[in-house]
């Protein structure tokens, strides 16, 4: 607990304001990787294996941006810092240790950018959503990654949807952000990777599958060049009696 205090006290002064709330979210990520670390390691290496391969045959590496740059676990970073020209990583919030390390890796190359990926104020301002659309204005671009971003954008919206007075948001909400991130991507006319969780279950002790759920709300997810599953929480870290998996795909 010490440590995650302090990661959050040293986070909290390099993080814009109106994203420090999603500060404890990172952490607490943070926290459960590094419990986790043996249990992720395939995820991850499956996550920046299919990263590579979808920059595999690129002509050009002028700019390279990825989506959801959290931990830098899953994303292949040392490669895409060495081999583009720029690598801009967006997320809402980079931790103070995410900071520090590429300081010390000396990658003068990539640049942090803070920014909420979900599209959800302008649906809420009554306009059609388009949260990739600044990437139109990225100069150079050759190479877009979507990091295992889009499940947690569809948790979040809907968190701060039932947060919201009743009959404020659409009631497809969720539904239509999700939509919006892959057309956003599909729209590119750079190369761009998809890694994203489609869905999760509850599994006991005994194997059983006590729940399920679609992590894409209902909207289809491109054809998979490949696919896995990522134990999110092995059993014993949120329960003795169960066990989280997620179903992870990658497109490109």
């Amino acid at each position: 607990m010490i440590t995650e205090a302090l990661l959050y006290a040293a986070t909290l002064p390099l993080t814009g304001k109106r994203h420090r709330k999603f500060i404890r979210y990172s952490v607490n990520l943070w926290s459960r990787a590094g419990r986790c670390a043996a249990d992720w390691a395939d995820h991850e290496e499956k996550s920046r294996d299919a990263i590579r391969a979808a920059a595999a045959g690129l002509r050009q590496r002028r700019t390279a941006v990825v989506l959801g740059s959290g931990l830098l676990r899953d994303v292949p970073i040392e490669e895409l810092a060495r081999d583009f020209d720029t690598v801009v990583l967006v997320d809402l919030v980079h931790l103070a240790s995410v900071r520090l390390w590429l300081a010390a890796k000396r990658h003068r190359n990539v640049r942090l950018i803070e920014r909420d990926l979900s599209g959800y104020d302008d649906l809420a301002a009554g306009q059609e959503p388009e949260p990739l659309g600044f990437l139109r204005r990225v100069p150079y671009l050759d190479f877009v990654v979507s990091a295992n971003l889009l499940s947690q954008i569809g948790r979040g919206v809907k968190r701060r949807q039932e947060a919201e007075a009743a009959g404020r948001m659409p009631e497809d909400t969720v539904k239509r952000l999700i939509a919006a991130h892959l057309s956003g991507l599909s729209g590119l006319s750079c190369q761009h990777c998809l890694v994203t969780d489609t869905a999760y279950a509850v599994i006991g002790r005994n194997g059983t599958t006590h729940e399920e759920t679609d992590l894409m709300h209902g909207v289809a997810s491109p054809p998979a060049r490949a696919s896995w599953t990522w134990p999110v929480a092995p059993l014993g870290e949120e329960s003795r009696d169960y066990r989280i998996e997620h179903k992870v795909i990658a497109a490109w």
